[in-house]
């Protein structure tokens, strides 16, 4: 399952799971994740989960800016819609995320393999 880090001063303070198809972010408290800060839309983006049509069983993540007043950045270029991939830099408002993609554990498994670790 893909997670999403966040983190202050490079330092990870929460996580969450996008265990769902739409994974809302804003600061209405409705949304999935509420990020009090002035910089943050009522509801400014969500995480879109889509079924790899490629790789049976795997899936695909997007993230989806609303319109937001202020934007959405991945690896600090403005985004409307972006496949997110494995260790992308995510910023709304002044919060930074950090995108783990679904198949991040076993990619640690072959590092771990592969440098005898």
């Amino acid at each position: 399952m893909a997670l999403l880090l966040q983190l202050v001063d490079r330092v990870v303070t929460a996580k969450f799971e996008l265990d769902c198809d739409i994974f809302t972010v804003g600061r209405n408290q409705d949304n999935n994740i509420v990020i009090d800060d002035i910089a943050v839309s009522g509801l400014h983006a969500q995480f879109e989960r889509e079924e790899d049509p490629y790789y049976e069983g795997h899936f695909r993540y997007f993230l989806h800016d609303l319109e937001s007043t202020n934007g959405s950045f991945v690896n600090n270029d403005s985004v409307s819609r972006y496949e997110l991939k494995n260790n992308d830099t995510v910023k709304i408002g002044w919060n930074e995320f950090k995108f783990i993609g679904d198949d991040y554990d076993k990619h640690e498994a072959t590092a771990h393999i592969l440098s005898g670790n």
